[in-house]
């Protein structure tokens, strides 16, 4: 698998990571204007710096496009010429339709639309993709792709704005209640290290009891909330506060604000 990720900024330097432990993998082109900020991965063999984007799409059958949006159909215009009906053209791009995409390149190209995390690139990225009608073919790729950076789910285009939201911009909102956790340890007399550890691997010790027994979250709360006990009164207090509802306006918040960026 020869693959180019055109803008290696911050997502697509995650990706980079969670590809890099790929076996498929046989080479990766980075492209980026500056250089500097991604010297590091010039300790791997299978990585390829450059500026060049036709010299890494030439070197490349899968594309992946992590640019700015505002950049994108420039670059795609720019760039159009040297794709080939054999590359697969996945975008990571907020708001750009598989249709504005199809428009440029053509609708007999492989297009994939996704929206991995930046958990990519600890091999933990929760990533929802969607093809085109062509793309369906390269569904098993994508998949392959997106395995190698955690956990992948196809899903109807219209639902990717808010798998955004809930997986992209969920990595901001959990960690603000890591932070939250941290800051209530510390109150409680824990050194700021000591925090900061107790709560990141509580909250990495939820998600793997969840992940593992398939149950609902109620059902392991209810294991740990004893009759009168403080689990129960802290929750209770929580939710007295706002938590779960603040949560919920959050979230629509982000997905009334993403779909905005789509209509502009």
């Amino acid at each position: 698998m020869k693959v180019a990720i055109i803008g290696a900024g911050s997502l697509g330097q995650s990706i980079a990571k969670g590809l890099l432990t790929s076996e498929a993998l046989t080479s990766l082109y980075l492209t980026k204007r500056n250089l500097s900020s991604i010297k590091g991965f010039d300790d791997s063999e299978k990585v390829t710096l450059t500026t060049d984007n036709v010299e890494a799409i030439k070197n490349s059958e899968v594309v992946i496009f992590a640019v700015q949006p505002r950049h994108f159909e420039g670059i795609l215009n720019d760039l159009k010429s040297y794709l080939t009906k054999d590359h697969v053209l996945i975008s990571v791009i907020t708001g750009f339709a598989i249709e504005r995409m199809e428009a440029i390149v053509g609708t007999d190209s492989y297009v994939v639309r996704a929206m991995p995390n930046t958990a990519a690139s600890v091999g933990q990225s929760m990533t929802c993709f969607s093809t085109n009608k062509k793309g369906k073919e390269k569904s098993d790729l994508a998949k392959t792709v997106f395995s190698s950076m955690g956990t992948s789910l196809e899903i109807p285009e219209e639902q990717l704005q808010a798998a955004t939201v809930i997986c992209a911009s969920g990595i901001a909102f959990w960690m603000r209640l890591i932070r939250a956790t941290t800051q209530g340890a510390i109150q409680l007399g824990f050194e700021a290290h000591e925090a900061h550890q107790l709560a990141m691997q509580t909250c990495f010790g939820a998600a793997s009891l969840l992940k593992q027994s398939g149950k609902h979250p109620e059902e392991e709360i209810d294991r740990v909330t004893t009759p009168s006990g403080c689990t129960i009164e802290g929750l209770n207090e929580m939710e007295h506060r706002g938590l779960s509802s603040s949560l919920i306006k959050g979230i629509n918040a982000s997905f009334e604000k993403i779909n905005q960026i789509k209509t502009k």
